[in-house]
């Protein structure tokens, strides 16, 4: 049996005119003699408008009372699809990932999918059924219902692909695949034919909004191959896979870039074995994520600067937190929020030396100077001034050709 996942996210299933389209490419699939599952999110808007509610009711709305709350977005939008399946002449039906079930395991808001039971939506696609279910959420071991984070029907997706041993896992999305970056900063970005997982995580980590990290990291895990293209526009997309099926002469695959990071330093602190691990051991408790650090010792070891960025959204919190911490010493605290971090991710860079001065040097014959650096075996990353993150774009991407 040839089976085909189609996932459809928020905006493809935005309409009732959006819902009439998905299903003629639902029709598609099956004149190709595929056994198709579909697999939907929330039609868009209607998420944010449940937590809305749940806000307006308590500001510590139950979290076991949330995902049964916003659970029912996708309901809705299984339902509307398996009904014009119907009225196009389909056997269809939607499945709620309780009645599969679809089981869970971890804390209610952000479980992870570790069964799926096959036998009933095997039964319906051998008399020909196109059961459409509803992604983002499962059932845990108390018969609650949970969901796996925002974005998770990818992971849903994936996911019933790896169980049902799935030949494809299309996701349908609002653009037409992978960028070398983001088209909307810059008009000569190109769309990626093939990426690896890799290039594709560090890419979602970094600002890429196509995926969620997870989900590429469930595919990476299960080995399965994601093909993400426009419901919209009929056009090849990009597939995700391993490295071992890609042939590309390209050292660089991608640029990605953040929005909302802020830089902070402590100048001055006392240079001491286990003071770094003081600074951020009550960071992580208040779940603080800390990103690109640097550390410059004085001349006499005596005194260090440490600089490290966090989320501008934390800003606030890390500032009481610093200096409520009785357990260091410095001479100054400075914060800086108009930064971004903007990466050059490929695995070309592991066999190519030069890729680090050929960054380095484009950003400086833009006059783009380089706050702090961190680098992996795939990416380097640079902090820069906001203000130069197009003019830094351009200059990457011309001297990496990935307009070419």
């Amino acid at each position: 049996m040839k089976i085909v996942v189609l996932k459809f996210g928020g905006t493809s299933v935005g309409t009732i005119k959006k819902i009439k389209k998905i299903v003629k490419i639902i029709g598609d699939y099956r004149k190709k003699n595929y056994r198709v599952i579909v697999v939907s999110s929330a039609m868009s808007g209607v998420t944010n408008e449940l937590i809305k509610k749940s806000k307006e009711l308590s500001e510590n709305f139950a979290d076991t009372e949330y995902d049964v709350l916003v659970s029912t977005g996708e309901q809705i939008a299984c339902s509307l699809i398996a009904g014009r399946l119907i009225h196009e002449g389909y056997e269809s039906r939607s499945w709620l990932a309780w009645q599969i079930p679809i089981i869970t395991k971890g804390l209610n808001k952000n479980s992870r999918i570790s069964h799926i039971n096959k036998n009933k939506v095997l039964r319906y696609l051998k008399i020909g059924g196109i059961p459409i279910i509803t992604g983002f959420q499962g059932i845990n071991n108390e018969e609650r219902i949970t969901t796996i984070g925002r974005g998770g029907s990818d992971a849903s997706a994936i996911m019933l692909a790896k169980f049902f041993k799935a030949e494809r896992c299309v996701i349908y999305t609002d653009v037409e695949g992978v960028y070398t970056t983001d088209p909307n900063k810059l008009n000569k970005a190109k769309k990626i034919k093939v990426i690896s997982y890799e290039e594709m995580l560090e890419m979602a980590s970094l600002g890429a909004k196509v995926m969620q990290p997870v989900s590429i990291q469930d595919a990476r895990l299960n080995r399965v191959d994601i093909e993400v293209k426009s419901s919209f526009i009929k056009k090849s997309g990009t597939l995700i896979t391993k490295k071992s099926n890609i042939t590309n002469n390209k050292i660089i695959t991608g640029i990605s870039f953040t929005h909302n990071d802020s830089k902070v330093t402590l100048v001055g602190v006392k240079d001491k074995p286990g003071v770094a691990a003081s600074i951020f051991k009550p960071l992580s408790k208040n779940l603080v994520n800390v990103d690109m650090v640097v550390q410059n010792i004085s001349a006499n070891g005596k005194e260090t600067d440490l600089t490290f960025t966090i989320k501008t959204d934390d800003l606030l919190k890390t500032k009481k937190i610093i200096r409520n911490n009785q357990n260091i010493n410095f001479r100054k605290l400075l914060f800086e929020k108009d930064v971004c971090k903007i990466s050059v991710i490929g695995v070309g860079m592991i066999s190519t030396p030069g890729v680090t001065f050929r960054m380095f040097q484009a950003l400086a014959n833009r006059n783009i100077n380089i706050m702090v650096i961190s680098t992996s075996e795939i990416k380097i990353s640079v902090l820069i001034n906001k203000k130069n993150t197009k003019k830094a774009l351009m200059a990457l991407h011309k001297e990496f050709k990935l307009d070419k």
